[in-house]
């Protein structure tokens, strides 16, 4: 079987790496790629946006099944374009896809459903939503209703800081159509985690629980960022604790959809905040997270492909997930200056000593092959990842194999996983 996968970020060379291990995979194709997949598939210059390109590019190499990485081509429809054409396509439709794709559809579902989650208000104008924030006080999460790449959301803890973010989304456009509409909603207090299923429009499977880190900074400071690195199991949601999860946030998220005529196939992540009055859902991906993909993928043993066919195909129910039971931690290593400007162009070495120890990966994001060497091209440029008989050994491995890795211009957070590990009485 032939697979094209539509990216070009770390996820999407986790995912190529993975699949590279499935059996009867003939060649795995890239679009458009980035320096680690060119490495291990076939990039091909054609951009997740380009709907019918990617059609034409998946009829004219008989792909057997299309692995979209990020929203944007799920949410441009991309599912129904390849289904039209007879390709397996493992995401969901794109009136699915607005689960990620507007905030405000995705309360909308949440209500519907009986989902827990914050009290929220939806504008469209600047007046109507200074007067909900002069109603309610600060502090406030003001979010982009549309897709922004992660850096649509502003936690607001002071009336200025709340009249900034409104100006910013409403009249500096600082997101573009994105936030057109805004959502403004309660601050909840908790620690975040998240779940991800596999779903086939009936049925959803759990992966173990991952917990992202947003922010650029140690200790959950400065702007978030599209994710500084993540680790699988978090202690806040064991495997105990999964199945009921899923049923709190997750199935009936599939009910709903399939009730308006639109099922679920892919993977629905549920970004969960861990209050003291339970667990409510901040927001819905419907595509694997980037940092939270690499240590996951990392701790699948089950064939990765059977289970986006079956997801696909429906037969999610004929599939049980086998788990690693090691703990797996990404680091993420990015450009100085991400998330605002930062240089390109940095020659980055160290791969081979990186990943000399079994259970040691180094992920590749914003990075381009030229020649034979990589550069970096994005702000998030690698996610070092390592897995460990523990949380603290997946964590030690990872942070040892970055020591490894040499780029100018490099920042990365020095606390991945310090929660966790606090949560077990380690740290």
């Amino acid at each position: 079987m032939r697979i094209l996968i539509i990216g070009s970020g770390g996820r999407e060379h986790a995912l190529a790496w993975k699949l590279r291990q499935c059996r009867g995979i003939e060649e795995i194709y890239v679009a458009p790629g980035n320096g680690g997949t060119a490495s291990i598939a076939v990039n091909v210059p054609i951009a997740d946006s380009d709907i019918d390109a990617l059609v034409a590019f998946a009829k004219e190499k008989n792909i057997g099944l299309v692995v979209p990485g990020p929203e944007l081509p799920l949410t441009l429809g991309v599912t129904d374009a390849m289904q039209k054409a007879g390709i397996a396509c493992f995401g969901p439709s794109a009136a699915c896809a607005r689960l990620e794709g507007s905030k405000s559809f995705a309360k909308e579902i949440m209500k519907a459903a009986g989902v827990p989650t914050a009290a929220a208000g939806v504008f469209t104008d600047l007046e109507s939503a200074r007067a909900f924030a002069a109603a309610h006080g600060a502090p406030l999460v003001i979010k982009a209703d549309g897709l922004a790449a992660g850096k649509g959301v502003v936690v607001a803890m002071t009336a200025r800081e709340i009249e900034d973010a409104l100006s910013l989304m409403f009249t500096g456009k600082a997101f573009g159509s994105a936030s057109s509409t805004v959502l403004m909603e309660e601050f909840l207090r908790g620690e975040e985690v998240s779940l991800l299923c596999f779903c086939d429009g009936k049925n959803a499977v759990p992966l173990p629980s991952a917990q992202d880190h947003k922010t650029v900074y140690d200790g959950d400071t400065g702007p978030n960022t599209g994710g500084m690195g993540a680790y699988s199991p978090a202690p806040i949601l064991p495997d105990s604790k999964l199945e009921s999860m899923a049923d709190l946030v997750i199935r009936p998220v599939l009910a709903e959809m399939s009730r308006r005529g639109t099922p679920f196939k892919g993977i629905l992540y549920a970004g969960l905040m861990m209050t003291a009055e339970g667990p409510k859902v901040l927001e819905y991906n419907v595509r694997f997270g980037d940092p939270e993909c690499q240590p996951l993928l990392m701790r699948l043993k089950t064939d990765l492909a059977e289970v986006m066919l079956a997801c696909a195909g429906g037969t999610l129910d004929r599939i049980s997930l086998e788990i690693d039971p090691r703990s797996a931690l990404g680091v993420v290593l990015a450009a100085r200056g991400y998330p605002g400007s930062y240089p390109k162009g940095m020659p980055i070495t160290g791969f081979d000593e990186a990943e000399k120890e079994d259970g040691v990966a180094v992920f590749q994001a914003g990075t381009k092959k030229i020649g034979g060497s990589i550069v970096s091209s994005g702000g998030r440029v690698l996610c070092v990842t390592a897995l460990g008989q523990d949380l603290g050994e997946a964590q030690s491995r990872a942070y040892q194999a970055v020591t490894c890795i040499t780029m100018e211009n490099c920042q990365f957070r020095s606390d991945i996983g310090l929660k966790g590990l606090r949560r077990l009485g380690l740290a």
